[in-house]
């Protein structure tokens, strides 16, 4: 496994911290969800941990997927700053009218198509439990997913804050091959939200979504760094293995590349 710095990979997943991650493919370099600051209590969430590796560390960024702004563990400031400065962000129609100019909005299942070749769908998600989506179709705030797709290159998939599995099984639906699934999971809760319930995956409902995605690979995000994820790496490993799919689920590292083409994947053609 390598470390992720400055270097390019002709395709290469890795988490940095949080729900930060890179992605490599078809010559962009993308970062999701960028979270930079070093510990630090934001009053209803507390960030234990800062990002296995700075911000400086990566070189430019081609392309910024914000799955929703409205969280500090999923832009904090310094991740804000870094959105804001890089050619292009991609997020939920909410979220792109804060963000400014840089960002586009993008409803489910609407594609963008980016001049490098590499197209990005946006998919739905639930942030929280199905019983309390609101009149306006969302649970918490509006959250994107998103699939990246690009000849001669892995079909990954994004989940973002997302703890639906219906939403996962609409996905797999459109997209019959997924080749990398990128989720992010911890079980984070809030005790004066939805009852305490989950708002995002608990270890087990991943498991149970990589079953429906059938990814060859599967990279968990989202279970480290802040006080409010109830489920770590362990107890991920834990629930992969029970369900019998722990040999798709990655287990590199902060800070090192989770996938690469080194990797055998089939890819599409």
């Amino acid at each position: 496994m390598t470390e992720i710095n400055r270097e390019r990979r002709a395709f290469g997943v890795g988490v940095i911290g949080g729900p930060t991650t890179v992605i490599d493919i078809h010559g962009l370099r993308i970062l999701v969800d960028p979270t930079f600051d070093p510990p630090t209590d934001y009053g209803y969430l507390r960030k234990t941990a800062g990002p296995a590796i700075p911000a400086a560390a990566l070189g430019p960024i081609d392309l910024v997927l914000v799955s929703h702004s409205q969280h500090p563990d999923n832009l904090d400031t310094s991740g804000r700053r870094l959105a804001l400065s890089s050619p292009l962000v991609l997020t939920t129609p909410t979220s792109a009218s804060e963000l400014g100019p840089r960002a586009r909005g993008l409803v489910p299942w609407e594609r963008f198509s980016h001049p490098s070749g590499v197209r990005i769908t946006a998919t739905p998600a639930l942030h929280g439990p199905a019983d309390d989506v609101g009149p306006e179709g969302y649970v918490n705030c509006e959250v994107s997913g998103f699939v990246m797709e690009a000849r001669d290159s892995p079909t990954v998939y994004v989940g973002g804050d997302n703890a639906s599995l219906k939403a996962v099984a609409d996905i797999a639906r459109r997209f019959p091959r997924i080749d990398v699934a990128i989720l992010n999971a911890g079980a984070a809760h809030v005790p004066t939200k939805f009852d305490d319930r989950p708002l995002t995956f608990t270890a087990e409902r991943a498991a149970a979504a990589a079953e429906v995605l059938a990814a060859a690979r599967v990279v968990v995000a989202h279970q480290d760094g802040w006080a409010h994820f109830a489920d770590g790496p362990a107890d991920t490993r834990h629930a992969f293995r029970q369900a019998g799919i722990e040999a798709v689920l990655s287990t590199a590292p902060l800070g090192l590349w989770s996938v690469t083409e080194d990797v055998a994947i089939p890819v599409q053609a």
